[in-house]
């Protein structure tokens, strides 16, 4: 019987003829934490009497979250991690570096690898073909010491895409549409595969976009194949020695196949407070937007910039809405400072923000108003998540939130492209 992507990267990680259902104790290529998780894991790891890493340079801690901090206590959070990393040997990856998930694509995961970190938004490096997935801090201090955990084989649901994209629409209107269409839990615990002919021409960067994005509907992992565009990638990146074919077995089993033709999507927004709340962006026409904000895990890389500076450039953003633009890392600031991205941006009126996370959990570098709505390009809305439980977060591309952030109120971008 064929194996799924996901039945084939744990029977190779744990030596065995691993099927959906069965529990697996695998080795683990690489794990992390950031800011805000890492501190905790840290201290269990310490309580938990282990004398040293596993794999110390298989472990990474980011500072990314609430960078530069905010507050004397996440600074001594900062300080504590420093440390840590010192004294193990682990890699640590400090303010103005980026958001972990990104950097974990750029520099350090592989496709076939198993990935574990204490932040759900791990699955990002799915669209390299890594069985990436997050823990809870406690699982990971025992993967800091062991150096492999235990998995149930998720089940898989395959998704299909074929056509093309239409002008003003891309991977994240795609992937709100299909969490709109299984709901927020609707794959829990399962492995979303990702194939067809639309999968093969679509760049790294929206399969990221993708893959981060299935934890939202409540899925272990999103996988893509590893083919050429991949090989490409890697190459880019300086480690084309990293490339491996990682493919599904034709035969394999899936327990639900959706197919979507994604030449019929068009520009798609989640409204408050979940997720799965989604609309066709035309239907929200005219709702006001206080706070535009480019950037995340999910949406801040130099393809996404450069989405909104196009649209952006020579023009000026509404008077009345603020744009945050934060790159996720300091490759994708590099690249767009050369591009002349952020020169078209801050022209715009933008405010450009050091690499991380910035605005989207709530700690600092954007926190909303009593009554003000945000349209952003990261990956979670529900009530609180930008810092205020009285405002409201809209989620939409970059082109969405380009266009939004031109006319002062939710607006379709093929209006402007």
């Amino acid at each position: 019987m064929g194996k799924t992507l996901a039945e084939k990267i744990l029977s190779k990680k744990s030596g065995s003829d691993a099927k959906a259902g069965d529990i697996v104790i695998a080795g683990v290529d690489l794990v992390f934490v950031q800011d805000t998780t890492g501190p905790l894991t840290v201290r269990q790891f310490q309580a938990s009497g282990f004398k040293g890493l596993a794999n110390p340079q298989k472990t990474a801690l980011f500072i990314d979250h609430a960078a530069p901090s905010p507050n004397n206590g996440l600074s001594n959070d900062h300080l504590l991690l420093r440390q840590f990393a010192q004294q193990t040997g682990a890699i640590i990856s400090d303010v103005g570096g980026g958001v972990c998930h990104q950097i974990v694509v750029e520099s350090l995961a592989k496709p076939g690898d198993v990935i574990v970190g204490a932040d759900s938004h791990t699955v990002t490096a799915g669209g390299l073909g890594a069985f990436a997935t997050g823990m809870g801090s406690s699982d990971v201090a025992v993967v800091f010491g062991l150096g492999k955990t235990w998995f149930r084989v998720p089940e898989s649901f395959r998704i299909v895409l074929s056509g093309n994209f239409q002008k003003g629409v891309c991977a994240k209107d795609l992937v709100l549409h299909l969490i709109g269409q299984i709901g927020a839990d609707g794959a829990t615990y399962k492995a979303l595969e990702f194939g067809g002919d639309s999968v093969g021409a679509m760049p790294v960067s929206q399969r990221f976009t993708i893959a981060n994005m299935a934890v939202e509907a409540g899925a272990k992992v999103g996988l893509f194949p590893a083919d050429e565009t991949t090989r490409n990638y890697l190459a880019e990146q300086g480690r084309g020695e990293h490339y491996q074919p990682v493919f599904p077995d034709a035969d394999a089993i899936y327990e639900q196949t959706f197919n979507i033709d994604v030449a019929n999507l068009e520009p798609t927004i989640s409204q408050p407070h979940t997720v799965d709340n989604t609309a066709p962006v035309r239907e929200l026409k005219g709702t006001k937007i206080q706070q535009v904000f480019i950037g995340t895990c999910t949406n801040g890389r130099l393809e996404d910039l450069e989405i909104a500076a196009n649209i952006l450039k020579g023009k000026k953003c509404h008077p009345q809405t603020r744009l945050v633009v934060t790159p996720a890392s300091r490759q994708v600031l590099v690249g767009a400072l050369k591009a002349g991205y952020i020169q078209s941006l801050i022209e715009a009126g933008a405010a450009i923000l050091p690499p991380g996370c910035g605005p989207c959990l709530g700690l600092h570098q954007g926190v909303l108003g009593d009554g003000e709505a945000c349209l952003s390009t990261s990956n979670r809305n529900f009530k609180g998540r930008m810092g205020n439980p009285e405002a409201f977060v809209y989620l939409g591309s970059p082109a969405t939130a380009a266009a939004t952030a031109l006319a002062g109120e939710i607006t379709d971008p093929r209006e402007v492209v």
